[in-house]
């Protein structure tokens, strides 16, 4: 297969997965079909049960799915990929997939505000189990593990403060107990962190963030072993939370630039931070970027740079946070992250407003912080449409 040859992230970005139609296209096509044609019926009945590769119906097997799937587990360097409609539905697809009544997760608390929300309201109401610990405590993670434990499940670095995890440590605390661990990588992408390399065992994206890098589409998709992205197939093809053909066309394209644009995306987020950090009415600047952040030597380790996204407080509480967030006239007032647009959010009371204040409290998330998603703008305007609110504080 193309990605067994050795090419770099680069060309991979560009040219794994594409399967050219008899009509030779240079773009990837785009198969804009619901069913498939069988030459027969014997094949057909081949194919439903299994025995006979090919396409079936566009919820589990769509050919520019199919695309965007080889091609992200090329960068991941995973055997197989399973994309789903949204990152939410491949983590419940994971869950789904892998779990059962009993069963027990590990969840870091600096996880998105939903994804707790996933495992508290409704995989505890099946009968799973779901404890949390700090990211970065290891002897809470190796004293939380148990005979039950199947999963542990992380990002790194975190949402929105930026921890990071020693996933290789991780990994061995997963697989000594058993356990798969699953590492969320939204924030780095393939073209910074490549957690299967260091022991993970799935690697989960909302590839609605950098994989698109455009704001365009929802998407989700899980990268692993084939053996495990296998069962995750059979709850796609049953439960149908499926990505459109569409959406992986546009990802497909994402996809290319993804290198270029996290580079330019984490240049400005350094000199982002650093000049926050010099500000007089921030109190703390999270990013694993500066020197002074308690995992940056981690970071610099693991990853090939820090990333995209920066959280700060300043000095008050909520009135000062929302002041800095609606004084903005280029940064744009949304929870979505991984646009060339550079964003701006109140994580207390937008992506994790669903938490309670004692869950809030437990994860860092205060009345005071703000979580910024650094796009591709000049950064010097940047700070000057920062400036506007906090030189009102």
């Amino acid at each position: 297969m193309f990605e067994d040859d050795g090419y770099a992230l680069e060309t991979l970005a560009v040219r794994a997965g594409q399967v050219r139609s008899p009509e030779g296209e240079h773009s990837e096509a785009l198969y804009l079909t619901s069913s498939y044609v069988f030459p027969s019926a014997a094949e057909a009945a081949a194919r439903f049960t299994g025995e006979s590769s090919g396409n079936v119906y566009s919820r589990y097997t769509n050919p520019t799915v199919r695309m965007f799937e080889e091609r992200i587990a090329a960068l991941e360097g995973g055997e197989a990929a399973v994309a789903t409609s949204s990152g939410m539905a491949a983590i419940l697809s994971i869950c789904m997939a892998l779990l059962k009544s009993g069963d027990r997760v590990i969840c870091s608390r600096s996880v998105f505000g939903t994804t707790t929300a996933l495992f508290g309201r409704y995989m505890e109401k099946f009968g799973v189990r779901v404890s949390y610990v700090d990211l970065t405590d290891m002897d809470a993670w190796k004293q939380a593990v148990d005979g039950s434990t199947k999963l542990l499940f992380m990002e790194t670095p975190s949402n929105p403060l930026c921890e990071v995890a020693d996933i290789r440590a991780l990994a061995e605390v997963a697989h000594s107990a058993g356990a798969q661990l699953v590492v969320d990588n939204c924030f780095c992408t393939p073209a910074l962190q490549r957690p299967l390399s260091l022991g993970a065992d799935i690697v989960v994206h909302s590839a609605t963030k950098f994989l698109d890098g455009q704001g365009r589409t929802l998407g989700g998709v899980a990268v692993g072993r084939k053996e495990i992205m296998d069962e995750l197939v059979v709850f796609l093809r049953t439960a149908g939370p499926s990505m459109s053909p569409f959406n992986a066309w546009v990802f497909l394209k994402g996809l290319e630039t993804l290198k270029l644009r996290m580079q330019a995306h984490c240049t400005n987020a350094l000199d982002l931070a650093w000049w926050l950090d010099e500000q007089e009415m921030v109190e703390r600047v999270n990013y694993t970027g500066l020197p002074k952040h308690p995992q940056h030597r981690l970071a610099r380790e693991q990853q090939d740079a820090f990333g995209a996204v920066l959280s700060f407080t300043v000095r008050g509480g909520r009135e000062q946070a929302w002041k800095v967030i609606d004084s903005c006239k280029i940064l744009s007032c949304t929870a979505n992250l991984g646009d060339a647009k550079s964003t701006i959010v109140h994580p207390a009371t937008t992506t994790h407003g669903r938490l309670s204040d004692e869950d809030k409290a437990r994860a860092g998330i205060t009345e005071n912080l703000i979580r910024i998603s650094v796009g591709l703008e000049n950064v010097e305007d940047l700070k000057r449409d920062l400036m506007r609110g906090l030189s009102q504080l």
